[in-house]
């Protein structure tokens, strides 16, 4: 990808996996540990989805990011390796899958060095963080910098790389957008609730095929977000298998791990700095 953070590709797929587990549930209470079947279904994600998944990216041979919160690499220990050996990337999810909006900046700074030290104690190398829910606050972007990691992927402001400024530093923005987001599509769980659709993966083919065809026209990023809980199912893998057929028979779209594009874009010139501050507020006109 030298000279230009595409390489000349028309668009460049990042696959971005978020191997959440039980945390998102934990997170909306820990009494949730007590539902067996909800706990069931999470697991289901790094017990079946995960290596599903990991044998798919193999046999298609592409490379993909992993957002792990530290929690679940501390409760099952090799996961991240296991990831790490077969060529692809592990990146920062928070610790325990709390979005940051929901939490005090002391808060949320212990939280996300805790998921540091988990990494640290198993020798991950991590360079890229993503809020949970995408729930960034407006500290979030200066403790991803502050603590020398070189990108977040939290943000909606472009469908490019660009860069975001703060007090600690620069870091490089890939952003992200609901509709690149399976979540969207295939969640579903009665308590919690969590969503409430479960559609055809043919539907979420189309709709991904579709993205994919703007993106090369506009030369952008596609960002894409599954997980494995939910993308690990038999004929949801078999829709993702062929969203990647489809991509690389295109003849102009590249893939690779959000920390090569990160990396590129911070050396093409031409990605430019977004502002990243939040709107003057008057309490007159939009009360608390």
């Amino acid at each position: 990808m030298s000279g230009s953070w595409h390489g000349g590709a028309a668009a460049v797929v990042t696959l971005g996996f978020d191997v959440d587990a039980e945390t998102p549930i934990l997170a909306r209470g820990g009494r949730y540990a007590a539902h067996a079947s909800t706990m069931s279904h999470q697991a289901y994600g790094p017990d079946v989805g995960l290596p599903r998944i990991l044998d798919l990216l193999d046999e298609m041979e592409v490379p993909a990011t992993f957002f792990v919160p530290g929690w679940v690499a501390e409760h099952r220990p090799g996961l991240a390796a296991s990831i790490v050996e077969r060529g692809h990337e592990v990146a920062h999810h928070s610790y325990a899958h709390r979005p940051p909006t929901s939490m005090t900046p002391a808060e949320e700074r212990a939280d996300f060095v805790r998921a540091l030290e988990v990494f640290a104690g198993q020798g991950i190398e991590i360079v890229g963080y993503r809020a949970a829910l995408w729930e960034a606050s407006w500290l979030t972007a200066e403790l991803v910098a502050e603590h020398g990691l070189r990108y977040d992927s939290s943000l909606m402001g472009d469908d490019r790389p660009y860069r975001v400024g703060t007090a600690a530093g620069e870091i490089m923005e890939l952003p992200v957008h609901w509709s690149l987001d399976d979540w969207e599509q295939y969640a579903f769980l009665p308590e919690p609730h969590v969503g409430s659709v479960i559609e055809s993966p043919r539907k979420v083919l189309e709709l991904w095929r579709a993205e994919l065809d703007g993106m090369r026209r506009y030369r952008c990023l596609f960002n894409l977000c599954v997980h494995p809980f939910l993308s690990g199912r038999p004929g949801r893998a078999l829709a993702l298998r062929e969203f990647i057929e489809y991509a690389r028979g295109c003849g102009d779209v590249a893939f690779a791990r959000c920390r090569d594009v990160a990396e590129a874009a911070f050396a093409d010139p031409e990605v430019g700095v977004r502002p990243h501050r939040p709107p003057q507020v008057d309490p007159a006109v939009h009360p608390h």
